[in-house]
């Protein structure tokens, strides 16, 4: 197993899902990767690797941000993971301690949070260098104007609660028994944890805390988020949102 991740690896899983899955079934693939990174599920807990370069979001999100964000923020999430769960042996997977994560330690909960949050941040964004017009399509489209009525609706909706948002946190698209649905979290708290009031599957998610924007834009948070729309990956989004 250890070869063929390696494998996986060299030739970018982050990028080339549709190849890999041609190699190995989907059972496999999800066994390998939940979002495409090494390490996300099982301790110790790696820092994944970003599918672009840092500068690759400019001029939405700009390559200094996005190199802080990575490099320093994320790692000190995965750092303190590893910490806080050095002494209880075993397998620990994050989507299981997610549903009594309301019994775990702060730290656990919050660098728990933290790393499985922005690795799914990452993967939910992608490049778009002539800055064309960002829809979703497929599925997902479908189901956003079912339950939203339009697009703009939806993107007006989701946009107001994410500028709402008091201090830090993440706004979310979420699928809950059948319908999407859009909520927010505080902190690094998700809508997998058992502490939250709207639970579901995340399809889109939104990093609110100032670190995220704040070199960018400073106190300019709405700016942040009517940019964000020009880099989100709906083609990820679509995939999470197929996922059983």
């Amino acid at each position: 197993m250890e070869d063929r991740r390696a494998f996986f690896k060299k030739i970018g899983i982050l990028g080339l899902t549709g190849i890999a899955s041609k190699l190995v079934s989907n059972e496999q693939l999800n066994a390998l990767e939940t979002f495409g990174n090494e390490g996300l599920q099982n301790a110790p807990f790696t820092l994944p690797t970003l599918p672009y370069n840092y500068n690759a979001l400019e001029p939405f999100i700009d390559q200094q941000t996005m190199t802080i964000h990575h490099t320093k923020h994320h790692q000190a999430y995965v750092d303190k993971l590893n910490k806080a769960i050095e002494n209880m042996g075993g397998k620990f997977v994050l989507e299981e301690a997610f549903k009594t994560i309301s019994k775990a330690e702060p730290a656990v909960r919050n660098n728990g949070g933290g790393h499985y949050n922005h690795s799914l941040f990452w993967q939910l964004m992608k490049p778009n260098p002539s800055s064309k017009e960002n829809k979703p399509s497929g599925k997902l489209a479908e189901s956003i104007l079912k339950d939203f009525k339009s697009f703009d609706e939806f993107k007006k909706e989701f946009s107001e609660k994410s500028a709402k948002i008091f201090g830090s946190g993440w706004c979310w698209l979420i699928e809950q028994d059948g319908k999407l649905k859009i909520t927010t979290t505080p902190n690094q708290d998700n809508p997998l944890m058992d502490v939250v009031t709207e639970k579901g599957k995340p399809v889109l998610a939104l990093d609110i805390w100032e670190h995220a924007y704040y070199l960018k834009y400073q106190n300019k948070r709405a700016d942040y988020i009517a940019n964000w729309w020009n880099i989100v990956n709906w083609e990820k989004a679509e995939e999470l949102f197929l996922l059983k």
